[in-house]
């Protein structure tokens, strides 16, 4: 009913500043997983807890580095943990960076479009780039695991050996991750490319350097 809608989009509304906007009596998101899971908060909720990562890869640099240099008994198995924890922070959590926006952009000519242009161009290089190269390293990064898996594949280059197959278990991983974190950011630009509003004109000014803004 019209009451229930409203008291849904009053208990949503915090989430809107992060994955949506509201139009009318219709909450809209980012994007909906069939089955109603929120793709924005399942990348969100991953992102949170890879980062707690961070805190096992400095203890075991500090480690290594006290039981090397204080005691003269340097591990076997720190390096390993340390560059198999970092791959995996930096791996994983990279959907959550692109939620975010935190990946490196070069912007010489996009930070003068206006932002119904910025997300026409955004559109177009995730269906022409984003999918097609994601996809293909998912299914590359799954044929690793599956064989490393069927192997249980350990690093034989360390005194520690321990087994890879986990680790590279993470590529796939965050393949399908960055996958559904860009279909939340294609709806996104497409709303604002060609959804409500997106023919209204828009005001453009330019300011003494040159910098455009609307």
């Amino acid at each position: 009913t019209h009451h229930d809608v409203a008291e849904r989009v009053d208990d949503e509304q915090p989430m809107a500043q992060i994955t949506g906007r509201q139009h009318g009596n219709q909450f809209v998101h980012g994007c909906w997983f069939v089955d109603g899971v929120h793709l924005d908060a399942l990348v969100l909720l991953v992102g949170k807890a890879v980062a707690w990562l961070i805190l096992p890869m400095v203890l075991s640099l500090v480690w290594e580095v006290t039981a090397r240099y204080g005691f003269n008994a340097p591990t076997e198995w720190a390096y390993d943990m340390t560059f198999m924890l970092y791959g995996t922070f930096f791996m994983v959590g990279s959907a959550w960076t692109l939620q975010r926006g935190g990946h490196i952009r070069t912007d010489s000519f996009y930070s003068k479009w206006s932002k119904r242009t910025q997300a026409r161009v955004d559109l177009a290089c995730y269906l022409i780039f984003f999918f097609p190269a994601l996809a293909i390293f998912a299914w590359l990064g799954w044929e690793v695991f599956l064989k490393s898996f069927g192997q249980n594949e350990r690093i034989v280059t360390s005194p520690w050996l321990p087994i890879v197959w986990p680790f590279k278990f993470m590529m796939p991983l965050s393949a399908v991750l960055l996958l559904l974190q860009g279909v939340s950011e294609s709806v996104k630009c497409w709303e604002r490319a060609f959804g409500p509003g997106s023919n209204e004109p828009e005001i453009i000014s330019a300011s003494a350097d040159g910098e455009v803004t609307t």
